[in-house]
């Protein structure tokens, strides 16, 4: 058992290295890996958080996450607009959440502001092995 969680703690190290949603990167979007680490009490599991900052006018391309990704979005600053599968475009400001299905896809997702930055956190349940988080819809 602690083998595998010694297994574990190395692919979320491994995870948050490659964690990057650079795949989807868009003009005005900046992703950093903030956290990652294996659930030790759900095995195959990890938590990863990503930080991702938007300019002024800032956006991501549109994208899904890793099949198997439960995402929890939070506002941290400014206010960020977002559409969810066919779901309603929704604009979020700081302080306010959302979430994300496994198997979402994220058509919409950037800076609501022309004229100030906004910083979303995106806190990840993921299985353990996925390495890569976003891909961006072509």
């Amino acid at each position: 058992m602690k083998l595998r969680s010694i297994l574990g703690a190395a692919w979320a190290a491994a995870a948050i290295a490659t964690a990057t949603p650079a795949a989807a990167h868009g003009v005005g979007e900046k992703a950093t890996p903030h956290f990652a680490q294996a659930i030790p009490n759900i095995p195959g599991k990890s938590l990863i958080a990503v930080v991702v900052d938007y300019a002024p006018g800032g956006a991501s391309p549109s994208h899904v996450h890793a099949k198997s990704a439960f995402i929890f979005a939070y506002v941290v600053s400014g206010a960020i607009e977002s559409q969810v599968n066919d779901g309603p475009k929704r604009v979020y400001r700081a302080g306010e959440s959302f979430y994300e299905t496994p198997g979402s896809s994220h058509p919409v997702s950037r800076n609501a502001s022309k004229t100030k930055p906004a910083k979303l956190l995106a806190v990840f349940v993921v299985d353990t092995d996925d390495k890569q988080l976003t891909t961006p819809v072509k």
